[in-house]
């Protein structure tokens, strides 16, 4: 792909400087500077077979900012093979913007979308990820949109005792789930990598949005770690407190991109997934 044209066609404004800043997947990342002096986010993309990522990933911003615009960066510009955002300077995260994250993602929760699922084909990565709506119990959703559709791919790591596991777990979701949730609205690939701290405050890149269960997106940050997380989740509950037992429920939630990466990158990630598949059925 030619960025700079592509690009100036997208946004109807000509580029004057466009600096390469890497690959991630399928995609080359840029920072770019326009004639009327905006500085601009671009993601393009490099490989054809996954065109519907960048689709999914800008429908999934807009969809969260229709609940909280500012947690999230606008979409300045869309089509599959580019996605265009402001250029945000980063800052190093501070406890006050670890509580206020807190605060604005307990607010995105309470925007309920009626249904798990979402209204698009989703994406986590360069995997698919199946947003078919649902209405009824989150508990068999999960199950069956995001367990068992990874398990095939990630048999040949995890072998015949590993998949017995997961079986296990899927065999006994009713239980293992908790107390029912209506559908909340999550970004739904909450690791640290996807949270830029600027300004004070914090906002959410590179979603995998959908409506799902909102200790899906607190496990997820408790997954890799995040900073001043205790801060975090202790202004998270200020506002909308969670069900008892949650703590106990985080390996549950964490199945899910645990096995994500179990089929992007194998065998590193074996042991975490069949440990978190453990604490769940012990609870």
């Amino acid at each position: 792909m030619d960025v700079p044209a592509h690009l100036t066609q997208l946004t109807g404004t000509p580029i004057t400087r466009l600096h390469h800043l890497g690959h991630s997947h399928a995609w080359t990342l840029h920072r770019a500077e326009t004639a009327d002096g905006r500085q601009l986010f671009v993601k393009a993309l490099t490989d054809g077979d996954h065109s519907s990522a960048l689709t999914a990933e800008a429908a999934g911003l807009r969809w969260l900012a229709t609940a909280h615009p500012d947690l999230v960066p606008p979409v300045l510009a869309a089509d599959p093979h580019m996605l265009v955002l402001p250029w945000q300077p980063t800052e190093s995260a501070t406890p006050t913007a670890a509580e206020r994250l807190g605060h604005d993602l307990a607010t995105l929760h309470t925007s309920r979308p009626g249904t798990y699922g979402a209204p698009w084909p989703g994406h986590i990565a360069t995997l698919p990820l199946d947003n078919t709506p649902n209405a009824g119990d989150w508990p068999t959703w999960y199950a069956h949109h995001r367990l068992a559709p990874y398990l095939p791919a990630a048999a040949p790591t995890l072998g015949p005792d590993g998949i017995r596991l997961l079986d296990r777990v899927i065999d006994r979701i009713d239980t293992l789930a908790g107390p029912p949730e209506p559908p909340a609205r999550l970004h739904g690939d909450l690791w640290s990598g996807n949270i830029l701290w600027t300004d004070h405050h914090a906002l959410l890149i590179d979603p995998a949005a959908h409506g799902g269960h909102r200790e899906t997106d607190l496990a997820m940050l408790t997954l890799f770690g995040a900073p001043h997380l205790d801060r975090i989740l202790a202004a998270y509950q200020e506002i909308t407190p969670l069900a008892s037992g949650w703590r106990q429920r985080i390996p549950l939630h964490q199945l899910h991109p645990l096995l994500v990466h179990v089929v992007l990158f194998g065998g590193p990630y074996r042991g975490m997934l069949l440990a978190a598949a453990a604490a769940a059925l012990a609870g």
